[in-house]
Formats: structure tokens, sequence, C-alpha cells
């Protein structure tokens, strides 16, 4: 089946008003509350999907610090020349006026799990009888030597999306004539696995139309990376000649790099470049840090509900749990959101409960009408989230097909930002 808007939420489920100022509800009359930390894929459906379902039962926050939202998973295709930015951005207005929503435009500063408030920013205290994080990811300090998140205006991420695409994509476009392009590629685990390689893909095309002469340098601590046989077979047969992938057997895992003097060492070799893109290595949201629930890096979840192995009264979702199989990406925490929605439910209305079912679908774009895509499903065990059964496309496909499932990927879009933002 074709994935459209209706397709997506019919298969994995089921007045647009801007909020002027942060608010929080003076009263709650009795409902239980449930307060989201993070608007993306993950804390916009679960928000959705919680106060949808329950039907004005349970009283629903999410406390969010953007009023536009840019989807990081289809930024890529901006930065191709496929998608303008308007494209990739949301609004949470619906949320608000059409789900009875209340959404603070405000960064959470700290949790009190004895007392079960949330801290913003501007001073609220938000109580909570469920709280459920979904804020993304952070970065390891220190995981690309000579690289801080105050030099991502020179060498930016654009691993959360907005300013810091439109960033990178100026960059790229202000490239002289032959110049380089260098990406320092993230080790395991990290958002979105094809996510590097479909940008080194979306450059390539843009480069190949405006600077044809350009090189591409992609410097990789892994071995092997997800698609690694159709992004490189794509790269032969799109860009042949362009892009130069440096694996740790020639130095991709001994990377350091000089924003003031734009150069990259590749285990002792100096290059100079136009263009770095640094994304280092991952962790979960620093909210979830602060919460004290975390190994270190990633939040452990227990696989039914997505609850915190730590404290039983907070959720956590998307790219900042450990969780199990699931690999980090818009469509596992959209899924996932959807289970812990139901589990909360349940918990807090006595509402009926369903078995944890989850499924992920990446797609990649290697050029206009070249798309390919690999996915899963998924259930719930003891352990962990444990993956089923699984597919992937293959080299060889003909036109046609590459070009539907090209397509398949802007009717998911679709789909799931609609599910998410309503």
């Amino acid at each position: 089946m074709k994935l459209n808007r209706r397709g997506f939420i019919g298969a994995t489920a089921g007045a647009t008003a801007a909020l002027a100022a942060p608010m929080v509800r003076a009263a709650s009359h009795g409902r239980p509350k449930v307060v989201v930390v993070g608007g993306g894929a993950g804390g916009a459906t679960v928000a959705r999907y919680l106060a949808k379902d329950s039907q004005g039962a349970i009283d629903v926050t999410l406390i969010e610090p953007t009023r536009t939202y840019y989807t990081c998973f289809f930024s890529n295709l901006y930065l191709g020349g496929l998608v303008d930015l308007n494209y990739i951005a949301h609004s949470y207005g619906t949320l608000a006026a059409e789900y009875g929503i209340n959404v603070v435009h405000d960064w959470a500063t700290g949790i009190d799990r004895d007392a079960k408030t949330v801290a913003t920013a501007g001073g609220y205290s938000i109580p909570y009888d469920k709280l459920i994080l979904s804020p993304g990811i952070d970065f390891v300090e220190g995981s690309v030597p000579g690289w801080d998140i105050s030099a991502q205006n020179e060498m930016p991420h654009a691993y959360k999306a907005g300013s810091q695409t439109e960033l990178l994509r100026a960059q790229i476009m202000a490239m002289p004539e032959g110049g380089t392009y260098a990406m320092v590629a993230p080790p395991n685990p990290y958002r979105c696995p094809p996510g590097p390689y479909e940008r080194v893909s979306m450059v390539a095309r843009i480069l190949k139309q405006h600077n044809p002469t350009a090189k591409i340098i992609i410097a990789d601590p892994k071995p092997k990376f997800s698609k690694m046989a159709l992004f490189q077979d794509g790269w032969s047969r799109h860009y042949d000649g362009m892009i130069e992938w440096v694996g740790p057997d020639f130095g991709g895992d001994k990377v350091s790099v000089d924003p003031g003097a734009m150069t990259i060492d590749i285990d002792g070799e100096v290059t100079k470049v136009d263009v770095c893109n640094v994304i280092p290595a991952m962790k979960a949201g620093r909210i979830c840090e602060m919460a004290g629930i975390t190994d270190g890096n990633w939040a452990p979840v227990h696989a039914r509900d997505l609850r915190s192995k730590m404290d039983d009264n907070i959720h956590v979702l998307g790219d900042s749990c450990a969780q199990g199989d699931m690999p980090k990406s818009g469509f596992s925490a959209n899924s996932q959101a959807k289970v812990c929605a139901n589990a909360v439910r349940g918990e807090l209305t006595g509402s009926a409960v369903f078995p944890a079912k989850f499924s992920n679908t990446c797609w990649s774009s290697l050029d206009e009408n070249d798309g390919v895509k690999v996915g899963a499903t998924y259930e719930a065990t003891d352990e962990k989230i444990a993956k089923v059964d699984g597919f992937i496309s293959k080299t060889g496909e003909d036109a046609a097909m590459r070009q539907a499932t090209y397509e398949e990927s802007f009717g998911w879009y679709e789909g799931i930002t609609s599910d998410m933002f309503g």
C-alpha cells in the first residue's frame, strides 16, 4: 500500500492558533495531570493521543521551548534542494486549540521527583501525576577533539533542525568552486542511523548542480553503517568520484578538528576544508540526566510502557531512551508514543490497555526519485523491545520501484506530521 496522510494515520493508530505567551492552566478540576517535556515526534504524539483518547479526562501539559518545530527527518532534503524550509516547519497551535493541550513554550530546567514537579526557565513549577520525557538528543562533550557546542556556528552539527540546518545549507552554497565538504560521522548509537549518509547524498546532489568539481570527505569511526551497500551504490551511480568515505581502517576513528583554521585531522593527515559538518557522539536530552534517570548516556525503560527503570512515574520516549532493538528515529518515537499513551491513559483512567506493538521504517533519498528504505516490526519482552522481522531495499531495483519508494516517503511524512500536530 502506498502511504499517504490518511493511510499512515489509519495504519498506525487511527484551526491553527498562535500562542502569544506561555501559560499554565489554573485548575484541572481534579483530573490527573500528565506533563510532557519535548514536542517532537514522541512528545507531540503522546500529548495528542492522551488528550484525544481520554476525551478531556486527563489534564495534559506540553513543555517545548520552540514555537515552530522543524523536523530533523526530511531536513536533509532541504539541504539537497528537494523541499523548502517551510515544508519541515510545524506549529503547536492545533494541539492547543483543538485538543485542549496546555502548550508551555519554555525550557524545562529541573525535575523534583519527590514533589512530582517540573521547573521551567520562566519560573513555573508544574505538577504532574505522570511525567513523559521526549527531549531528543544532546551531545557528548569532547567526543570530537577540537569541537564543542561553542563551535557550532563555524562547524555546524545540523542534527537539531532549524537554524543549524539553514546555516549548513548556506555554508554549502557559499563553497568555492572545487571546494571540500567534510563530515565527521558519529559513533553508535545515534539519532537516525541512515541520516548522515542521506545527508551526504543530498549535499552531493546540490553540489553536483552548483559546484560539480567539489569533493566530499566522510570521516567515520564505524566499519559499516545503515544501508551501506545501498548508499555506496547510489553514490557511484549519481555522484561518481565526488565522495570519499574514510572508515576506521584508514583513520576514520582518529579525528580532530580546528574550527578556527577550518581543518580536519584524520589520523595525522590535516586537510583544509571549506565546510565541516561535525556530528558528535550523542546521549539523552539533558533533562533526563538532570532527573537522574540515565545510565550515564541514555535512559533505560521497560519495553511494555516505556516507563523509566528508575522512577515508576516517569516515561521516556524516542531518541533519549534505551529500550532495545528499535533505532533512534522519528517513526520509532511516534510508535513508542502511542504505546505509552495507551498505558498511561489506562493507569490513570482505568481504560483498556492493549499489548505493546511497535514498528519503524527509515526512508532515505539518494537523489530525486531514487528512494530506499529499511524497517521492522517489534514486540515487548521482559528484557527489551525486540525485533520480530524486517525488510530493506535491494541494490539493483528498477527506477519505477525507487521512484515509488521516494514518493512513499513523502506520504509517510505528511502522515506522521499530521499524527504529531493534528
